[in-house]
């Protein structure tokens, strides 16, 4: 059980600092695709024409520092996440082959797996990640903290767009499926194409390793990108959001309002607002996250396998001390 924890420990820290680092250096690409995402308004009367826009909006208005506005509550939101995740996953992937029997996970049990961890994730990262959202859409420079952005609300509120939060934890089961057909035909290319007296053992190369990766997310943003849009807009700040004392409530945004809101006022193309944006930072994000964790991933076990052997090996006397 020990040795469980401990590597299911790593995998989470490693995971959870790379989240940390890629959020941080992302952070004002994804605050510009967040706003651009929550307006929504009839196509003449639009306030952000272009992603750039809002990026025009902070510099022309002195306060490019708001890009960050929130970034504390999301470097929180991404680190838990991703700790939670990681961990989740690697020890639902350990449980599932101890009970099983069996020395390898297949597709399908590892979807299964990973949608289990994303569910927990969610659940427990729900209130960041709508505090964040909020904090991202509010005007430039009229940001309040976690606290208050949370209290302002009922402790219902905090959990806005849970729903399809849940919903789009099938975003990563689309991704590895779909990535995984690619990487068999791409292999199964490689193996045709070469000489019948080489070896036919064939695998990927980091480069087709990263653009199947990155096509395989764009194809499951694309997917599910309605559904992420949707979740954006129930959770941003309402316009009105400008720090005055008299405090009005909160407008109600369900699925079906929302839905309905894009379709009266931006037509079919609506569900898809901001998609470049999406994907760009999705991909960035990714790759980011994954380079950042594979660097550090063997540091971080030897830094949990020396604390191992220190809470093993050290003295009762010191460890009641």
């Amino acid at each position: 059980m020990a040795a469980l924890d401990f590597e299911s420990l790593t995998e989470a820290t490693s995971g959870a600092i790379g989240a940390l680092l890629s959020t941080t250096i992302l952070y004002p690409l994804d605050t510009c695709k967040t706003k651009y995402q929550a307006e929504i308004r009839a196509q003449g009367q639009a306030k952000y024409r272009h992603l750039s826009d809002v990026l025009w909006e902070a510099i022309s208005s002195g306060q490019v520092l708001s890009l960050y506005q929130g970034l504390g509550t999301k470097n929180l939101q991404s680190f838990i996440s991703q700790f939670v995740y990681f961990f989740g996953y690697s020890y639902f992937k350990k449980l599932y082959l101890r009970r099983s029997g069996m020395k390898s996970i297949g597709t399908k049990a590892n979807l299964i797996v990973a949608a289990a961890a994303g569910a927990c994730t969610v659940i427990v990262t729900q209130p960041l990640d709508t505090a964040s959202s909020r904090m991202q859409t509010c005007t430039f420079g009229k940001s309040k903290g976690l606290w208050k952005t949370l209290s302002e609300g009922t402790w219902s509120e905090a959990f806005d767009g849970l729903g399809i939060s849940l919903l789009l934890t099938c975003n990563p089961s689309i991704q590895y499926t779909v990535f995984d057909q690619l990487k068999e035909r791409h292999l199964t290319k490689q193996k045709n194409n070469k000489a019948s007296g080489e070896s036919s053992k064939v695998a990927l190369s980091a480069f087709s390793a990263f653009v199947l990766g990155a096509v395989s997310k764009s194809i499951a943003t694309f997917l599910t990108y309605p559904a992420i849009r949707c979740k954006v807009m129930i959770q941003a700040a309402d316009p009105d959001c400008d720090g005055s004392k008299e405090a009005k409530p909160k407008s109600s945004k369900t699925v079906s309002s929302v839905l309905c809101s894009i379709w009266k006022r931006e037509g079919l193309l609506g569900f898809f607002k901001g998609l470049h944006a999406q994907i760009l930072k999705t991909v960035l994000s990714s790759a980011l996250l994954l380079m950042i964790k594979e660097k550090i991933t063997r540091t971080t076990w030897v830094l949990m396998l020396a604390l191992k052997r220190y809470l093993l090996f050290v003295p009762p006397k010191l460890k009641n001390a």
